[in-house]
């Protein structure tokens, strides 16, 4: 009976894990969408897609998914595997992408005051989406696992691949045309105040691990 139970509980943590790993990929895709209909301009990774979709037969969010399978076989071949949530990022996010695109739910801005509020609204959610799905513990995405294999390889900090990763594909994008502007600097220069608040909300500490609860024996 116990037994029973404790399979039970497993998996509706599974159940819980999973949608939230589903939920969070989905506010990310939207809050992708929102910066490039804001016609400001759109998330570094999401100027490079769109810049390929102006030169191959590919939707912005099949450009997504080609891109991180790139940046995922890179990472396996230096050394750090994919996992669940690694593999539901690379497909989902392209396809919550392009259904968004294409059923016409985030329309785009008719003016600056209309932009503004799509960047705002996509900053946002960027950091809720990103403490969702990381609070899932599924694996890391296919970005961060290029980023760490980089790191673990070359041996310099996160932050300055993270930052020469994110510089690279911003100004590869700008000259495929892809949806550059003032949007981009604001979202690049207030994300990561809003994963922050992400973290928060999901009990994660600036790592990206969940935080551990005080027992009372630590309190005394």
């Amino acid at each position: 009976m116990v037994l029973a139970v404790d399979r039970t509980m497993k998996w509706k943590e599974r159940f819980i894990r999973l949608s939230m790993l589903v939920g969070g990929l989905f506010l990310f895709a939207l809050a992708l969408v929102l910066g490039l209909q804001s016609g400001l301009g759109a998330y570094s990774w999401m100027v490079f897609h769109d810049g390929i979709s102006r030169h191959a037969p590919l939707t912005v969010g099949q450009a997504s998914i080609v891109v991180s399978l790139v940046t995922v076989g890179t990472g396996w071949a230096l050394g750090v595997s994919p996992g669940v949530g690694t593999v539901a990022n690379l497909v989902l996010i392209g396809i919550f992408t392009d259904l968004l695109l294409w059923s016409g739910s985030i329309p785009q801005a008719r003016d600056t005051f209309e932009g503004m509020i799509e960047v705002a609204a996509s900053v946002l959610l960027l950091g809720i989406a990103s403490g969702m799905y990381i609070a899932a513990d599924f694996g890391a995405g296919p970005r961060d696992s290029l980023m760490l294999a980089l790191a673990r390889r070359t041996r310099w900090s996160i932050g300055w691949i993270r930052w020469g990763m994110e510089s690279a594909v911003t100004v590869i994008g700008i000259l495929l045309g892809g949806s550059f502007g003032i949007g981009t600097i604001m979202v690049a220069l207030t994300v990561g105040p809003a994963v922050r608040l992400g973290f928060a909300l999901f009990g994660l500490d600036s790592r990206g691990r969940r935080r551990r609860k005080e027992t009372g024996d630590e309190r005394r």
